[in-house]
């Protein structure tokens, strides 16, 4: 039984492989999505209750190896899930899809922490902040601005700065729709973090149709990873082979 630690499209990507291939998996949603859509795969929400709780995970369910293809900025998940699967003899593998790069007409700044951005931001700014709910204190430093965050789901929280609001909705995928909201929006700055993928790009598409300046947060340090959901279904097929099997 194969755990995929899901929440990406390169996980549901994987997911359909490993359904096609037969191979028996477990996928897991952490949860910061309300509703996040069925894999085809049994599938579990929520944490894991901590390390001693992961660990029961994987004896209770059998499980025989873990792909972690969740968020890149999920800076914490992936070190603490190869260090207790290397400690229960489990085989782990990261699935890690390409970040963004600049092409002709990018304006982009690379920061190394969010306290940096402020370095780019002139006063009186109006920024689409797109770094998700949960990163928004690490930009504390940017709430004398005012900030514009999108949220999939609708929440009764407040936003957390005085000068924010909250957009409801999923990215669109048509690089003229980003640039739309953004310019009702009279958005000048975008800062947003090197997640990589086509489901963010649009905004990036639009920020260079507008000529916006972008601040972006680069990745954390990534260990040893494949980059497609092929070659993660390459690595689980060699897995689910038994022992000493000649097979090619």
């Amino acid at each position: 039984m194969i755990l995929l630690l899901a929440g990406t499209a390169e996980a549901r990507v994987l997911a359909g492989l490993l359904q096609a291939e037969g191979l028996p998996a477990l996928a897991s949603f952490a949860g910061a999505t309300a509703a996040p859509g069925g894999l085809g795969l049994p599938t579990r929400t929520g944490g894991f209750g901590g390390e001693a709780g992961f660990l029961a995970t994987l004896r209770e369910a059998g499980i025989t190896a873990v792909i972690d293809a969740t968020h890149p900025f999920a800076a914490r998940i992936g070190p603490r899930t190869r260090r207790l699967c290397a400690g229960a003899g489990v085989p782990y593998l990261r699935l890690l899809r390409p970040g963004w790069s600049p092409g002709p007409g990018d304006d982009w700044r690379v920061i190394d922490s969010p306290e940096e951005a402020m370095d780019h931001i002139p006063p009186g700014a109006t920024i689409w902040l797109s770094v998700g709910p949960r990163a928004l204190p690490s930009f504390a430093a940017l709430a004398p601005h005012r900030l514009l965050v999108r949220r999939i789901d609708p929440t009764p929280e407040p936003f957390p700065f005085p000068n924010g609001r909250w957009i409801i909705g999923r990215p669109s995928p048509d690089p003229s729709a980003e640039a739309a909201l953004m310019q009702a929006h009279g958005v000048t700055h975008l800062v947003t973090k090197d997640s990589g993928g086509a489901g963010g790009a649009g905004k990036l598409a639009a920020a260079r149709a507008l000529s916006l300046p972008v601040i972006l947060l680069r990745r954390p340090p990534a260990g040893p990873h494949v980059r497609a959901p092929a070659e993660a279904l390459a690595w689980a097929l060699r897995e689910a082979r038994p022992q000493g099997s000649d097979e090619p």
